[in-house]
């Protein structure tokens, strides 16, 4: 594995950290500026609006920079963001230093993946990815925990100010380890109208949905799991913050699975996570009632949401690959805004009287919805490799197509052995070459 990942890791801990953390912190905000909960929750709602504006912004700045550069100026606007949050004399500059702090959130992990996909061999890109996303998940097993800890030590201006730290030494690797020369900054200086050009593919699109859909899911029902852990599971209040970093375990447990599998068989995988989640979500009204199988299906949710995320990210580097830097950024805002919508909706159902597990329903619905999506998707695609299709294939690869010709390899197009439809960058067909496929040299 390359070191420049673990530089890449170790940003993707600190943004993860700064923005889950802040609905710890709400109690010690609201104490310290006099201000309601609700209105603390600004903390989180400033982030995720700014996570989604200041991508397409900060995105095409990146692509007109080198790759390391970027992520140097995007992890120091993020630093600069929690330090104004750490010293805030007001509230409003507490939001003020949200904002900043947020507005390099897509970007980052937009040019992160094209950055860490570049590092690698073809065969191990979705893998690169996972590693990347990996301190996100972290970030809910150690950065929450011990940033919601440190604030009712010691104050929440502390919490902020041990992100502000951990960014700083996330730029000092992205500056030793991600290198500057011309295979990593492929792309840059792409024109405006090329990167956007990737939004005229219809599955651009739907892999944006589908980040949207999955994320959504994910967070209409974790938002709001504290009081099913506590009122239906009967958990005690102090252990939900550890059943949170359990919750955790699942997502990085599911992304480094997602990466591996996915670079064999990205939609395939997509797929069946996909399914997972929406079969976790609708049990979990049921497994909700008891300790042990609560715990075991919040694993399960993180988990099989988690598996998503390098699949889709993969997947738009592929289908956008001659201008990714855009398309790659905005499925990170994508499923920021799904998780922003899906928290309101679960907000919704409760206030409609239904019962602490309603939530769930909405995320059943989200991930099923996706999953539908995923489907859909996959079968444009087996239009565009049987002969003769006439079916669109500007931005999309040609190593990437087999790997993404269906959601089950027993749809995979006549004539490909199952090694070759496993989503291998060299392929051959049984009986000479077919249009569009190129033999295999070796």
């Amino acid at each position: 594995m390359p070191p420049a990942l673990l530089a890449l890791s170790l940003g993707a801990f600190a943004i993860g950290t700064s923005e889950f953390v802040a609905s710890g912190l709400l109690p010690e905000v609201s104490t310290a500026f006099a201000v309601s909960i609700p209105a603390a929750g600004y903390l989180s709602t400033v982030y995720a609006l700014s996570v989604v504006v200041g991508a397409p912004v900060l995105a095409m700045l990146g692509a007109r920079i080198a790759r390391q550069r970027i992520l140097l100026g995007l992890m120091g606007l993020f630093v600069l963001g929690n330090l104004v949050a750490a010293s805030a004399p007001t509230f409003d500059v507490l939001l003020a230093g949200r904002v900043l702090a947020a507005l390099a959130h897509s970007a980052f992990f937009g040019i992160g993946s094209i950055v860490a996909a570049g590092l690698v061999a073809p065969r191990r890109k979705t893998a690169a990815i996972a590693v990347m996303f990996a301190g996100l998940g972290a970030a809910n097993i150690a950065g929450v925990p011990l940033g919601t800890l440190l604030a009712q030590q010691f104050g929440w201006r502390w919490t902020f100010a041990a992100v502000t730290v951990i960014g700083l030494l996330a730029m000092v690797g992205v500056s030793r380890l991600v290198p500057a020369d011309a295979a990593v900054s492929v792309g840059a200086g792409v024109p405006v109208r090329s990167e956007a050009a990737a939004f005229r593919d219809v599955q651009v699109l739907l892999a944006m949905a589908l980040a949207f859909l999955s994320i959504g899911a994910l967070f209409a029902t974790i938002t709001y799991v504290a009081p099913v852990l506590t009122d239906v599971a009967g958990y005690d209040p102090a252990s939900v913050v550890w059943l949170l970093a359990l919750l955790g375990v699942g997502m990085v447990a599911g992304n480094l699975l997602g990466g591996h599998l996915g670079d064999r068989a990205l939609m395939p995988v997509l797929c069946w996570s996909l399914a997972a989640l929406t079969a976790a979500l609708a049990a979990f009204s049921v497994t909700a009632h008891g300790k042990l199988s609560a715990a075991v299906t919040l694993v399960l949710i993180g988990g099989a949401a988690f598996t998503t995320i390098p699949t889709t990210q993969k997947r738009v580097l592929d289908l956008a690959v001659g201008a990714p830097t855009l398309a790659s950024a905005m499925v990170i805002a994508a499923a920021n805004a799904g998780g922003a919508l899906a928290t309101w909706l679960g907000g919704l159902v409760l206030d409609a009287g239904l019962d602490a597990t309603s939530p769930a329903w909405v995320g059943t619905g989200l991930a099923s919805s996706a999953l539908v999506l995923a489907l859909v998707s996959a079968g444009l695609d087996r239009r565009r490799i049987e002969p003769g299709s006439t079916g669109p294939m500007t931005h999309t690869p040609p190593d990437a197509r087999p790997s993404n010709a269906s959601c089950l390899e027993a749809h995979k197009p006549d004539g490909l052995s199952a090694h070759e439809y496993s989503g291998r960058p060299q392929f051959t067909t049984t009986e000479g070459s077919r249009p569009g496929f190129q033999p295999s040299a070796r």
